[in-house]
């Protein structure tokens, strides 16, 4: 069982660390198992596909972070009044939980959510709102209250704008805490970037909803 267990464990680190770094469709897993130092069977003896493997990595993570945020998610709604800064840090303690899970974890965490998508792995983001969906839905609620203006369609673009700059700004940390310390001669922990970024993300979410300009038939032919 030990053997069994340390197996798998060598997969998922080598497998994470190699789809945060070169994303899901570049990394094969021939790649994976040459890190690892296991053999092609044992891959499909522990997890079956790729697919399957991709879920596993991103559920150390995900079964780490949404609990807890789950958590924060509750406490808030107890509530009467909230401002969508509010709703932002929630995530605060969840991401910064996942560096004592793992080191820089947050970041890897990020950079795997954010593969995701660029990737076009659909099927991830199934089994992320399948799994959790309560979760979720109490953030998106939340994210609601916050700002009842907002209407579904709206709501979903602001979401993913906020996701795409929530994932760069995490999986570049590292690189943007360097130029920070050059350039301005300060020093940003992970805690700092979040509470740098809460106010953006909020802003952006809690923005006025303006519609866009008709465009003309004149306009639409000159394209």
């Amino acid at each position: 069982m030990v053997v069994k267990a340390d197996t798998k464990s060598r997969i998922l680190d080598a497998a994470e660390l190699l789809f945060a770094e070169h994303g899901f469709k570049e990394t094969s897993l021939r790649t994976i198992t040459s890190k690892a130092g296991v053999n092609l069977a044992s891959v499909n003896y522990h997890y079956g596909d790729k697919k399957t493997l991709i879920r596993a990595v991103l559920s150390r993570y995900l079964e780490e972070f949404m609990p807890a945020l789950k958590q924060e998610l509750e406490v808030l709604l107890t509530r009467d009044d909230f401002s969508m800064e509010d709703v932002f840090r929630c995530t605060k303690q969840p991401l910064l939980k996942l560096g004592n899970f793992r080191s820089g974890g947050a970041t890897i965490f990020m950079s795997l959510i954010g593969r995701g998508y660029t990737d076009v792995q659909g099927h991830l983001r199934w089994f992320i709102v399948t799994r959790y969906n309560p979760v979720l839905n109490l953030f998106t609620k939340a994210v609601c209250r916050a700002n009842p203006s907002l209407d579904p369609e709206t709501l979903f673009w602001r979401l993913h704008f906020t996701l795409g700059a929530s994932v760069f700004t995490m999986a570049s940390s590292t690189a943007l805490r360097e130029i920070a310390e050059n350039d301005f001669k300060c020093t940003v922990s992970t805690a700092d970037l979040i509470d740098r970024m809460v106010p953006y993300l909020a802003a952006g979410v809690a923005a006025p909803i303006e519609m866009p300009a008709p465009v003309s038939a004149a306009t639409e032919n000159a394209y």
